[in-house]
């Protein structure tokens, strides 16, 4: 049971433009060649984002690069992904993005230690601008502590 998920790919833009509210795990219905470009850590999920259309959830614009060796086989590198989740959990992201007016956003690609590939999506509602600089002032100062306090430990 030592075996943990592998991270293949993580949105860190998410965290910056969106304030994440919730987070949730979902399957992903992918193709061969798919499944063997994850592998290689081939996908950028920069302008991805998850849509619920007809009951169903969507992973959009997640960009799987074609595999080499996968010849007239092969897919398209930003094709619409269904993402597998329960009713009940349909219905919850439904429920709260058509009324609170939030985003479904993919924060990180990963295979779970039984070799399934799952993606972890958050419900997020967009920054300002000024959320936007207030984020980047509170990292600044973190990062201002933690130099004080290696200098400190040190003894300098």
């Amino acid at each position: 049971m030592g075996r943990e998920q592998r991270t293949v790919a993580e949105n860190r833009r998410a965290r910056f433009d969106y304030a994440i509210v919730e987070t949730m795990e979902a399957g992903l219905c992918l193709t061969g060649s798919e499944v063997k470009s994850l592998r290689l850590g081939r996908v950028n999920l920069r302008d991805a984002h998850a849509l619920v259309r007809g009951g169903e959830v969507f992973l959009l614009n997640a960009h799987i690069a074609p595999y080499e060796q996968a010849n007239r086989m092969n897919h398209d590198p930003t094709r619409s992904r269904k993402l597998l989740l329960h009713r009940r959990e349909i219905d919850h992201l439904e429920g709260r993005v058509r009324q609170q007016g939030l985003t479904l956003v993919p924060l990180r690609v990963y295979f779970t230690p039984r070799g399934l590939a799952k993606v972890e999506i958050a419900l997020a509602r967009g920054k300002r601008r000024y959320d936007k600089r207030q984020s980047m002032a509170e990292r600044d100062a973190q990062r201002q502590i933690a130099r004080a306090l290696r200098q400190r430990q040190r003894g300098g």
